[in-house]
């Protein structure tokens, strides 16, 4: 409707500018015209008066032509008034003539001097007068009329002139009759085309509302509108595919957002377009799909770990953040990664106790906006947060926690939550694996019965070992254990009382060692120790503290009968007696090869002397 009204004006504008111009237009030519009309008739008026004063000289009449003169302004009623001039040759020749034939104004004094024709108009609030003077010359046409013969003077002399005042008055009254004539005239027209203009547009403009109805729908999801309109032709089948089109796009993006939610949940992008709202729903979709892609492909959890960090600094600019992982069984947490010191804003205790931190313990996001001190393990109370708890598994949580310089730092992580959970949801899934993965190889490297690494780790790990020694000039004692007598327990007792020796033997085992060492269930009832950096002293100390335990251990074989057994042990040092840790190992063991050709139940160091027959 406002548009309608618009166009209306507009041409209503411009037809009365064109009215306004025509009228001016016609005004000024009107003017001019009258103005030419009234010079006209003093032309004539002058040659009249002219031709008649000569006729006068010529037939010895002069006296006579004040009548004539006042016949010429008696029958024109547009003549105001009408005078002769002389010219001074004239007047010293046959005087002043009648009623002062003598100069009255400037105009006459001025023709009279220069012999050209002097016209002006003269306008008051009542009347418009035309003044003209028109000089008489003297002339000889080679007729009757000789103006020398009568007149001293030479010829082209000025003899006199003609003044005369015409009343063109009505000029303006026909004018303003003229004018409003048009006007009305005009202002019918203008009525007529507004009225024709109104009805054509009309059913174009109601079309248009229509249309912007239409699209304002489909900008809130709704393509239901139906189009509808009185005109026909082009505009009709413009509907017609509008309706069609509408149709199609509510059949495919009517409900687009609903189904989109399947994956992403309403709510998560703020948008009063749904179409645009789409689509930024249908790009995170994409971003989450390529990083789940690429991190299927990953190796280990740890580079799951790093491509999410990675895509908090890298799509969401985080500068200040720390990455935590938690056992939800130990309730220890661990710090994977932190950007510097300050992204560091729990109390140690946590880490041993993750239950205190309160985004862990309720499962919920923290942020210190909400509340004052909102989380009290928190260092210091007018610290900017948000903590983001992510459960993986019964085994294993993640939390992430952001800090920020401002209130206004913080609001914008908060709404990057519901994105970056995405990405966890994505990662879940592969974590899982990854730490399924893990058990499954953790439990094909271990020995099921002891719980310790198996002879495959060992020989999974063992250039890792030696890179790492070598890298930083590391030593290791080597030891070999072997149950004395170990066949006659099976034999004499079955084989689960030997299964209870050596479970014990092995929980002896990890209670004397230190967490960098390593103890290998190197097959039947054989162990390898290696102890990490142990000096002489150490090592033998070890050895020592572990073959007395088990001595003193006793086991239930029944009939209260109560066994006990001993242990053999073999020392080798790695680099001192060999230059590999397998080499060592085999030193160990023909160093336990000794104490048990020596009467067992003892601990033996290996030296160079015990293989001089044998070639290594």
């Amino acid at each position: 409707m406002r548009t309608k009204l618009k166009l209306l004006f507009i041409v209503a504008i411009m037809l009365l500018g064109l009215t306004a111009a025509t009228i001016i237009n016609i005004s000024l030519n009107f003017r001019d015209y009258s103005i030419e009309s009234a010079i006209e008739k003093s032309k004539m008026t002058a040659t009249i008066v002219k031709d008649g004063l000569t006729a006068h000289m010529v037939n010895g009449i002069m006296d006579k032509r004040e009548y004539f003169l006042n016949q010429i302004s008696a029958n024109n009623k547009s003549v105001k008034s009408l005078w002769l001039v002389r010219s001074e040759h004239v007047i010293k020749q046959y005087g002043e003539g009648l009623n002062e034939e003598t100069v009255r104004d400037a105009i006459d004094k001025k023709v009279l001097s220069t012999g050209e024709t002097v016209r002006k108009i003269i306008e008051s609030p009542n009347d418009i007068t035309l003044r003209v003077t028109i000089p008489y010359k003297a002339t000889v046409d080679g007729g009757s009329t000789n103006c020398l013969s009568c007149h001293e003077a030479k010829r082209g002399d000025t003899l006199g002139a003609i003044s005369m005042e015409f009343d063109i008055s009505d000029m303006r009254t026909s004018g303003m009759i003229t004018i409003l004539k048009i006007l009305g005239i005009n202002m019918l027209f203008l009525i007529i085309v507004l009225f024709l203009l109104n009805h054509y547009v009309t059913p174009y403009m109601k079309l248009f509302s229509n249309l912007q109805s239409g699209i304002k729908k489909a900008y809130s999801g709704d393509f239901t509108h139906n189009f509808k309109t009185t005109v026909g032709g082009d505009a009709k089948n413009i509907v017609d595919q509008m309706n069609t089109l509408f149709s199609k796009m509510q059949e495919t993006f009517g409900d687009i957002k609903y189904n989109l939610a399947t994956f992403i949940p309403q709510g998560c992008v703020s948008s009063a377009d749904p179409l645009h709202e789409a689509k930024t729903i249908i790009n995170e979709l994409s971003d989450v799909y390529k990083f789940k892609k690429t991190i299927e492909l990953d190796a280990s959890k740890a580079e799951v770990y790093k491509r999410i960090i990675d895509i908090l600094k890298l799509k969401y600019n985080l500068n200040n953040f720390a990455f935590y992982e938690t056992n939800n069984i130990t309730n220890e947490r661990t710090l994977f990664f932190n950007t510097d010191e300050s992204a560091l804003i729990c109390k140690d205790k946590i880490d041993k106790d993750a239950s205190d931190c309160r985004a862990y313990r309720t499962k919920s996001v923290t942020i210190s906006t909400e509340f004052p001190n909102l989380c009290q393990s928190c260092l210091s109370d007018k610290q900017n947060y948000v903590c983001i708890p992510f459960t993986i598994n019964k085994d294993i949580s993640l939390t992430i926690s952001i800090t920020g310089e401002t209130e206004d730092e913080i609001e914008e992580i908060t709404s990057h939550i519901t994105s970056i959970k995405h990405y966890f949801e994505a990662a879940k899934p592969v974590i899982e694996s990854q730490i399924l993965m893990g058990k499954l190889r953790d439990t094909s490297l271990r020995d099921g019965m002891t719980g310790l690494h198996n002879r495959r780790f060992l020989e999974e790990t063992i250039d890792q070992i030696m890179s790492k020694s070598e890298r930083n000039s590391d030593t290791y004692s080597v030891m070999m254990l072997d149950v004395d007598f170990f066949k006659m327990v099976n034999d004499t007792y079955g084989h689960d009382i030997g299964d209870k020796v050596i479970v014990e033997l092995a929980c002896v085992i990890k209670e004397s060692i230190r967490e960098a060492d390593l103890a290998i269930r190197y097959g039947g009832e054989e162990f390898v120790l290696l102890l990490h950096n142990a000096n002489n002293e150490g090592a033998l100390e070890v050895a020592k503290k572990i073959h007395a335990a088990f001595a003193n251990l006793k086991f239930q074989v029944g009939s209260g009968e109560v066994l006990q057994k001993t242990i053999s042990i073999g020392i080798a040092k790695f680099p001192t007696d060999g230059d590999t840790i397998w080499k060592c190992i085999k030193y160990a063991d023909t160093a336990l090869y000794v104490a048990k050709n020596t009467g067992r139940n003892k601990i033996v160091e290996f030296t160079a002397d015990m293989f001089e027959s044998e070639d290594f």
